[in-house]
Parts: C-alpha cells; sequence; structure tokens
C-alpha cells in the first residue's frame, strides 16, 4: 500500500468514526438514545459496551413491530430516569448479520461490566422500568 493508499484510509476511517460518533451524540430531549444504523456501526457499540464495562441495555426492533413502536416513547424517557444506563436502539432490518440470533421483538439486552447478563422479550413498560432499576 503507497502513502496515498494510506491516507485514503486514513481519511476513510477518521470520517467513519467521526460519523459514528455524531450518530452516538443524538438526543431526543428526554435522554440519550444511540441507533445503531448498521451492522459496522452495532458491531462498534458491542465492542465499547465491552471495553468500557459502562452498563447498558439495547432495545432491539423493528420499524414494522406494533409492539417496538408502543414500547419506543417510554424506552427514549427511561433514558432520562437512568442515566448511568447507556441506552441503544438497533433495527434488525437495518443490522441483519448483528442481530441474526435475534428471534422476538422487541429483545431488550442488558449489560454490566461487558457481559450481556439479563434479556426480556416482549413489552410491558412497567416491567421494563424494574429491569432497567434493577441493572441501574
Amino acid at each position: 500500500m503507497n502513502i496515498r493508499e494510506r491516507v485514503k484510509a486514513f481519511i476513510r476511517h477518521s470520517y467513519r468514526t467521526w460519523r459514528i460518533q455524531q450518530q452516538q451524540q443524538q438526543t431526543n430531549g428526554e435522554g440519550k438514545l444511540i441507533t445503531a444504523s448498521n451492522d459496522e456501526n452495532l458491531t462498534h457499540i458491542f465492542h465499547q459496551i465491552r471495553t468500557t464495562k459502562s452498563p447498558a441495555v439495547i432495545k432491539f426492533g423493528a420499524s414494522w413491530c406494533r409492539g417496538c413502536a408502543d414500547i419506543l416513547p417510554a424506552f427514549k424517557q427511561f433514558g432520562s430516569k437512568f442515566p448511568k444506563l447507556t441506552f441503544v436502539y438497533a433495527d434488525i432490518d437495518e443490522c441483519p448479520e448483528t442481530t441474526q440470533h435475534i428471534r422476538y421483538t422487541p429483545t431488550f439486552h442488558f449489560y454490566r461490566d461487558g457481559e450481556r447478563v439479563d434479556a426480556m422479550y416482549g413489552t410491558g413498560e412497567e416491567r421494563l422500568h424494574d429491569r432497567l432499576w434493577l441493572h441501574s
């Protein structure tokens, strides 16, 4: 690889990293919600969760799922109620490779110290609140 190709690769990598950071900084007024836009982005988010070991919850859903749409506003609001948790949303249709293990929507995975410690399937605002309280 010559110097020109290296510079181009560096610029592409820097731009991708900047885009990922910008997507992760999206706020919605109720709290911070990171949205995984594709498989590469979700893989990067998984890596950050493992390396930073900060508590996190990932909601796997789909645009066509009514239960997912019903619970999404509450999920966003819980972001401000549980500030120690990182809230992530991943659409299974936008991240098909990294979400191929998801069998039900919505599915919530809870992470602590870089490891998945719990899962919740289905909706239920009170159930979700209790799980978030337990893992925060």
